[in-house]
């Protein structure tokens, strides 16, 4: 992988970052307005980007028939808006053939019940990734979503608590073929894989890494 400035996004502390170094690290929740104040920052650097990787993200649960529109738009601030204003502002700062990262997740084509306000987020950042593959063709920068599986991660608290939140990863556990929730740093290898110039040839795809439970 080469050494460059990277313009990392990430929704709390980070678990993983991959770099060799002189690393632009940008951290916000991925609103606008942060995202905005951070990219400034970056350019004020005089310092080009190769790689942005989106993945400010919130998920709660909400029953369909009990989902008002502040529970809506807390998701599409974070999960849409987060990822298409980063990649928006930091755009301008990027070196052409650069890779774009985005964030999805196997709730894109699975009927998780629950959680069909977070599943319409997921496939609208699934739909970036195909229309700004098309749209930065001139420019040569790939453009990818990773989709992960059941990951054992903070946001799985947000989800449910104590006891709850441990019979939950067991039933997840007992979903996936490989009988285990996935590892973050099992994402980040995959990121790090579309990231670099292993994958120069990569674009426009969703790669799932989920053991294959939204496969089989």
């Amino acid at each position: 992988m080469r050494s460059c400035a990277r313009f990392v996004i990430m929704p709390c502390p980070p678990c993983f970052i991959w770099a060799k170094s002189k690393v632009g690290l940008l951290t916000t929740q991925g609103f606008p307005q942060l995202v905005s104040i951070r990219s400034g920052s970056i350019q004020k650097t005089d310092r080009k980007i190769d790689v942005i990787f989106a993945n400010a993200g919130i998920a709660q649960l909400g029953v369909f028939g009990t989902v008002e529109e502040k529970f809506i738009d807390l998701h599409f601030d974070a999960n849409v808006k987060g990822h298409f204003f980063t990649v928006q502002k930091g755009l301008p700062l990027m070196n052409d053939g650069g890779a774009i990262i985005l964030t999805g997740s196997i709730a894109d084509i699975k009927g998780f019940p629950g959680m069909s306000v977070y599943s319409a987020t997921k496939a609208a950042v699934r739909s970036f990734a195909g229309a700004w593959t098309n749209e930065l063709r001139e420019r040569r920068i790939r453009v990818n979503v990773i989709s992960p599986g059941h990951i054992d991660t903070p946001i799985m608290e947000s989800l449910q608590q104590v006891d709850a939140l441990i019979r939950m990863k067991e039933e997840f556990a007992k979903a996936v073929p490989l009988g285990r929730m996935g590892d973050p740093d099992e994402i980040a290898k995959a990121v790090s894989f579309l990231a670099s110039d292993e994958a120069s040839y990569v674009t426009g795809i969703e790669l799932f890494v989920d053991s294959g439970v939204a496969q089989i």
